[in-house]
């Protein structure tokens, strides 16, 4: 059996149906992305409380990085860690994301971590920001990514503060 894509081409069944099936398979793994506004947290035993929040690449934005992942956790000494994923796809020595800062919901800053070069062979790029404080009174943080030519913007994440 075929099926008639114009007058002038046909498909054979089993290529429709393989194509039908890619196209499934891509919009349900679009569906699986978080949004910006998703997050998780827990609260395993002992001290440590976690949180994450995901965020899809925005490639069109190549003015700044895009902060794609930050994953808050409580460190046994009360402080806190942070784990950032940026994504620049323009990095090169000349021009790269160079760090990111963390701010209250007043726009107070945190903290800030700098990248001391580019990670253009490491894309999307993961590291670790220790020693955060974050005041107790504070629910909810966002992560800003910095472009050593533009400095801050960029798709930025609110993370919640797990208590």
């Amino acid at each position: 059996m075929t099926r008639t894509a114009n007058a002038d081409h046909k498909i054979p069944h089993r290529v429709a149906l393989a194509v039908g099936a890619a196209l499934g398979l891509a919009l349900m793994l679009a569906g699986c992305g978080a949004s910006s506004s998703d997050s998780e947290a827990s609260a395993p035993s002992g001290a440590s409380a976690s949180a994450s929040t995901d965020l899809e690449p925005d490639t069109k934005n190549a003015d700044h990085p895009d902060v794609l992942r930050a994953v808050l956790e409580r460190d046994s000494n009360g402080s806190w860690s942070l784990d950032v994923t940026l994504s620049s796809e323009y990095d090169s020595p000349q021009r790269y994301a160079d760090g990111w800062r963390v701010m209250d919901a007043s726009g107070n800053v945190l903290g800030e971590h700098t990248l001391d070069h580019d990670h253009a062979d490491e894309q999307p790029v993961t590291r670790t920001q220790s020693n955060l404080e974050i005041p107790d009174d504070v629910d909810v943080v966002t992560v800003e990514g910095r472009d050593t030519e533009n400095g801050f913007g960029g798709a930025a994440l609110e993370v919640t503060v797990p208590r």
